[in-house]
């Protein structure tokens, strides 16, 4: 039955999926803590092997963000052997971030020794950081951001994610994803109600189809 979404508001929500919702979001992101919260004020489940599998991931997430690169990768192909192997994008992602912690050092030598052994390979040039007093005012300065670290170690949790067969982005995140998308339709096809109505009933579907699919996570 097609929905008219002037009556969006009036319809209601199951608070299960709402917390379901929520909870994907927070075992994609690790926050094991606030995890235990959810399911100790909400009945919820979550296996043992999925606390445990985030407390890896939040390990390996930490290293990234912190300019702990080397740890990131070792833990990384423990967790998930074969990984970093396939995904040379992400693997030069990770090495180029010791590169930067080690140009933030000033350990301009051994920068420059890394750089030639592990970073040359890609065919990738990182090396003209070296170029600079100020590493922070060359035209590279983003690669020494937290925004940069951030990036990284969320392609990796992504890929981790990928790789043990677990959705890569949350539920959550689809949906803003889909709401952003249905926003631009109805702006777009402002006045032509047939059109609205479709859009309606597109996000309805979605909806519903997202909110199945959280069945295939273990929660």
């Amino acid at each position: 039955m097609d929905v008219d979404p002037r009556q969006y508001e009036n319809i209601t929500i199951n608070d299960n999926d709402s917390h379901n919702i929520v909870l994907s979001y927070l075992i994609h992101g690790c926050f094991k803590d606030t995890v235990e919260s959810l399911v100790a004020s909400t009945g919820l489940k979550v296996p043992a092997v999925q606390l445990e599998d985030m407390e890896k991931r939040k390990r390996i997430l930490h290293f990234a963000l912190e300019g702990n690169a080397l740890d990131a990768i070792a833990l990384t192909e423990h967790v998930s052997p074969d990984l970093l192997e396939n995904n040379k994008d992400l693997l030069f992602d990770l090495l180029s971030l010791h590169f930067v912690e080690l140009i933030c050092s000033r350990k301009c030598t051994e920068a420059l020794e890394f750089a030639q052994a592990k970073l040359t390979p890609f065919g990738k040039d990182f090396m003209a950081l070296l170029a600079y007093e100020e590493p922070e005012k060359s035209p590279m300065f983003h690669l020494l951001s937290f925004e940069y670290r951030q990036h990284v170690a969320d392609s990796l949790n992504r890929a981790i994610l990928a790789h043990a067969n677990m959705p890569s982005y949350s539920a959550l995140e689809k949906l803003i994803r889909q709401a952003t998308v249905v926003r631009q339709c109805l702006s777009e096809e402002l006045g032509k109600a047939f059109i609205l109505k479709r859009v309606a009933v597109f996000s309805r579907d979605l909806f519903l189809t997202q909110l199945n699919s959280l069945g295939s996570v273990p929660v």
